[in-house]
């Protein structure tokens, strides 16, 4: 076979699935477009600083200069919606970073090793899934301290657990496999046979779950932020901006409204174009 016949075999099913792709596929690869403009050059999507006041345009209504209203202090809101997506979302990355490369080790050499190791992660597991995530992230950034980093890390850790109990199942599948076994027979390292046949088989369903974790994770940093835990002001961050509204959730609703509804059209379309991944890469296998 060709290489001209066999880049057409590798993309016959992306272009059938672009072809049949809903109109909602195409607005959410659309706004997470628009999402990586902002944080690549917000300068590019809004002419106003995020942080400079203007005591003259305070809590203005949604306009054409100002699509998204003015605050308390009239600051321009879509700018400070704009420059935030780079903390949310980066710290957001940080925590599923963590969760992921975390809770994969411990799967993989719990459930490929056995006995007293699978027991004791599968006990830490236990204890971790018994508390409820933001829970779990509230303690850990205030035994850290606040910031947008330690928020990370504290969702990031609450996620561990997650990642852990499915890639120790997904490793449990695999390790009886007769390649794993042939391996080992012929007298490979462990480290060899985990890291070059164990592994590659086991993470599909992990990366899976790494775009709904991924989901949840922006949730929990702007949850954090909501309750004064995360980014502290007057950085712009998604959850700050939404407890900053607030107060004027009456008077001037749009302070609240708005940047709940990018934080929502977010988790919505990296959880679609995640399925519209998945199943491209299904029909490509």
């Amino acid at each position: 076979m060709t290489t001209t016949t066999l880049s057409k075999t590798a993309a016959s099913p992306l272009t059938a699935k672009a072809r049949t792709a809903a109109p909602a596929d195409w607005l959410a690869l659309g706004f997470l477009f628009l999402l990586l403009a902002a944080i690549a050059a917000p300068g590019l999507l809004t002419r106003f600083d995020p942080l400079e006041a203007s005591p003259g345009s305070t809590l203005l209504a949604p306009t054409a200069a100002h699509p998204f209203g003015t605050d308390y202090l009239g600051r321009d809101l879509l700018a400070r919606v704009i420059h935030g997506a780079g903390q949310t979302i980066g710290a957001s990355l940080v925590a599923v970073a963590i969760g992921l490369g975390a809770g994969s080790v411990l799967g993989l050499v719990a459930a490929y090793f056995g006995s007293w190791v699978d027991a004791v992660v599968s006990r830490i597991v236990d204890v971790l899934l018994s508390i409820p995530g933001l829970l779990l992230s509230m303690m850990v950034v205030v035994a850290l301290g606040f910031g947008t980093l330690n928020a990370a890390i504290a969702v990031g850790i609450a996620s561990v657990a997650t990642f852990t109990r499915l890639m120790r199942s997904e490793v449990l599948t695999v390790r009886n496999l007769t390649f794993v076994e042939a391996a080992q027979h012929i007298g490979a390292r462990p480290a060899t046979v985990l890291f070059r046949h164990v592994l590659p088989n086991s993470y599909t369903a992990v990366l899976s779950m790494t775009a709904l974790q991924f989901g949840s994770a922006i949730l929990w940093i702007a949850a954090l932020s909501f309750l004064g835990y995360g980014t502290p002001p007057p950085h712009p961050e998604w959850g700050l901006l939404v407890s900053e509204g607030r107060e004027y959730i009456v008077s001037s609703p749009w302070l609240t409204l708005l940047p709940g509804l990018v934080i929502v059209l977010t988790v919505l379309s990296i959880s679609r174009v995640s399925a519209l991944f998945r199943d491209t890469r299904e029909v490509s296998e």
